[in-house]
């Protein structure tokens, strides 16, 4: 019997990623942000979600993928981190499903730099590759990396 994990899914430069959706506090549209001084590039700015500051980090910039193109706005996955939650900005959302975890594989060669050791491994899909992005790291390795 296999067993079936959930997934909130997200477009990033082209890529389908995913995290688990029990990590996934909400998906919300682009937020107003307040630039923080001194922050390290990858943190682009403060949202306030009812009333909690949250952080919001792009994650192109945190893969070390191109920036976002002018005029495009991010769409935010707010998850849930040990200190509180943390609004990834991607380029688009997908929807919430469901793979089967004996289907899962190490990370593709194709991938290098930070995105090799934040990218947890992948799932094929029937017409796409589906990488899985482990939320735990890219938010520690976000703040301990002054860039």
């Amino acid at each position: 019997m296999s067993v079936n994990r959930q997934l909130c899914t997200f477009f990033l430069d082209g890529l389908y990623f995913g995290v688990d959706v029990q990590k996934v506090q909400e998906v919300i549209r682009y937020q107003e942000m307040t630039r923080v001084p001194l922050a390290p590039p990858v943190v682009q700015g403060l949202i306030n979600l009812r009333g909690q500051i949250v952080s919001a980090m792009d994650l192109r910039r945190r893969l070390e993928f191109s920036d976002r193109p002018v005029g495009q706005l991010p769409m935010n996955v707010v998850v849930r981190t040990e200190d509180g939650p943390m609004s990834f900005l991607v380029d688009e959302i997908g929807d919430v499903i469901e793979v089967e975890e004996d289907t899962f594989e190490r990370p593709p060669e194709t991938l290098h730099g930070l995105a090799r050791e934040l990218v947890q491994g992948a799932y094929k899909l029937k017409d796409r590759l589906l990488l899985t992005l482990n939320t735990d790291r890219a938010v520690t390795l976000a703040t301990d990396k002054k860039d």
